[in-house]
């Protein structure tokens, strides 16, 4: 009878530690995507994300622009050094194609920072695949990073690749989400990794504070590539914050990738503070330049710099385990369900350490695909949805009957935001023509609706992710660049979009409200309806995107400012727009 009772206490124990393994998981899943704190911003009213916490409601506004990791017990965000910081959209793009101009219209649809073209013009002649292009990329934006008269420490930077990303949402929305992703991963990180003594000395009265933080975002993709398989790019980053079987029982199993949660570095789209922006330049520039580690571009440099952090993160995490800690891994791999990429059953390359080199860079994904929809194989989870459209909304639910939770409605940011015809203009509905600072008005090329809703309109949506994205990479399927580009939103209007975004304010009150730091002036530059070369040089649409009309807009009205006949047109400050004695290529 004794031996009896003790053949049976190993299996209790044993069940007794397979409930506790079950309890942390889903403790962990559930709070994997609990915000630390409800974040608020200088908003209208109309605009304001609703708060659940009366707290919320007491405590001092952050400023939109301003840096993610502030101090919530000073008045002001740590380290910032102006009230309004700017907004910076980066292109790296040495010429211009329809691909370029059909991102450029993007952003004039939705009123983004005129665009700075990086590396503009410049020839390329290197040794490799690219000829070196890629390995320029770097260069170029890290230079412009540093050019402390163009950008500032505190400025936020979008860096975004050139021919192959094009926005669906306006700017407030993008940065509103920055923030708040970065709000929900520092709180998965002060979970995972703890806190610590700001002061290394451990003074009385030193701030403590989360041991790593996150203030840099890429995009997250569903392949890891050009790494090899065992590099800590691959095989030591995190998991994906989604559901563990959002795509069934192939999640993460699938070896083509298709059924893959997104949890790759993407190189293509990364947004941040410029001071922790330019870090992360910084250090790909050394890797390129002093490592020679540009040859297989720029995708393999950003994710090595990723896997070498959280590489850093989780053998440090792991060294200051308790022993309780190291049998609750244990148990936890050994049962497969471990949420440190370490324990998997994987060889992956020792890094070699280099004394003094710093590791830690803030970097973090886009997992859900919120404010970066990267479209490696990732072209079935994405469908055009409109919202009010219940006949399309019933045949798409047939085709995707294994999606769990089919998204019925935008979420609510877009729900509260300006419609989608607002940010062309947001300062300039005027019909009169002589109100046409840059382009007269015209009734055959500027007819828009009087009204559009978001719900009116094709929004692609990530329907396993449950997120309608800020914008979409086109990285993999190049073929999507023709298929898709006449569902997003802005197509039917597009030309007639870019005419009321370069008629937008251009005055005194267009300066003023650059200087204050306004949700639609976002960069103190000015210009509208064109584009800055990283040397300074303002470059209009017609200029850039000459002879792209059929392709762009596909509209068969014709050449960019010919459409009514040939004519000159000068604008306010006395640059012709428009000459009828342009080539001669009628």
């Amino acid at each position: 009878m004794a031996r009896s009772r003790r053949s049976r206490i190993p299996v209790c124990i044993a069940i007794a530690g397979i409930l506790l393994l079950i309890l942390g998981w889903k403790s962990s899943v559930n709070l994997s995507t609990k915000p630390a704190f409800p974040i608020s911003y200088h908003l209208s009213s109309s605009e304001r994300l609703p708060t659940t916490t009366p707290k919320s409601q007491n405590e001092v506004e952050s400023p939109l622009l301003a840096h993610p990791n502030y101090d919530e017990n000073s008045t002001a965000p740590a380290g910032l050094q102006k009230t309004n910081p700017s907004f910076h959209l980066l292109i790296p793009a040495s010429e211009s194609n329809s691909n370029l101009c059909k991102t450029l219209l993007s952003t004039f649809a939705l009123a983004y920072p005129p665009p700075t073209l990086v590396n503009y013009g410049k020839k390329f002649d290197g040794d490799g695949w690219d000829k070196g292009s890629h390995a320029g990329k770097i260069r170029g934006v890290y230079d412009y990073l540093s050019d402390k008269k163009k950008v500032k420490d505190d400025d936020m930077v979008l860096v975004i690749d050139g021919y192959d990303v094009w926005f669906q949402l306006p700017p407030v929305i993008m940065i509103k989400r920055y923030h708040q992703l970065i709000n929900e991963a520092n709180d998965r990180l002060r979970r995972r990794y703890g806190t610590e003594l700001s002061d290394s000395k451990g003074e009385v009265g030193t701030r403590v504070g989360p041991k790593y933080t996150q203030t840099v975002i890429f995009g997250a993709d569903k392949l890891c590539w050009p790494n090899e398989s065992t590099d800590p790019a691959c095989a030591a980053i995190p998991y994906s914050s989604l559901a563990r079987d959002v795509y069934g029982p192939l999640t993460d199993t699938d070896p083509q990738g298709f059924h893959n949660r997104p949890r790759f570095l993407n190189s293509g789209t990364v947004m941040g503070p410029v001071r922790d922006v330019r870090s992360v330049y910084e250090i790909a520039t050394q890797k390129v330049e002093k490592e020679n580690r540009g040859a297989l571009g720029d995708q393999f440099v950003f994710a090595e710099i990723f896997g070498e952090q959280e590489y850093q993160r989780e053998i440090q995490r792991q060294s200051t385990q308790s022993a309780g800690g190291r049998w609750y891994e244990w148990l936890s791999s050994a049962l497969g369900g471990s949420d440190s990429p370490l324990a998997a059953n994987q060889t992956i390359k020792n890094m070699t350490v280099v004394p003094g080199r710093r590791y830690e860079f803030g970097i973090g994904l886009d997992y859900e695909s919120r404010m970066f929809q990267t479209m490696t194989h990732s072209a079935d989870d994405i469908e055009f949805l409109v919202y009010n459209d219940s006949t399309n909304f019933a045949h798409m639910r047939e085709n995707h009957a294994n999606v769990k939770a089919f998204p019925s409605v935008p979420p609510l940011d877009i729900q509260l935001a300006h419609g989608p015809l607002w940010y062309s203009s947001p300062g300039n509905h005027s019909l009169d023509p002589k109100d046409g600072i840059l382009l007269p008005h015209s009734d055959m090329l500027d007819d828009l609706p009087e009204r559009l809703d978001w719900f009116e309109v094709p929004l692609a949506t990530n329907l396993y992710a449950g997120s309608v994205p800020s914008l979409i990479h086109i990285n993999g399927d190049k073929s999507l660049l023709n298929d898709w580009w006449p569902s997003m939103w802005y197509h039917p209007y597009s030309r007639a979009l870019v005419r009321r975004y370069i008629r937008s304010t251009q005055t005194r009150q267009a300066a003023q409200a650059a200087a204050a730091g306004g949700q639609t002036w976002w960069d103190m530059r000015g210009g509208r309806g064109g584009v800055w070369t990283d040397n300074g040089i303002w470059m209009s649409w017609g200029e850039v995107c000459k002879k792209t009309e059929d392709e762009v807009f596909q509209d068969g009205k014709g050449k960019w400012g010919r459409e009514e006949g040939s004519r000159k047109v000068v604008n306010y400050f006395g640059t012709v727009m428009i000459d009828d004695e342009d080539d001669g290529d009628d």
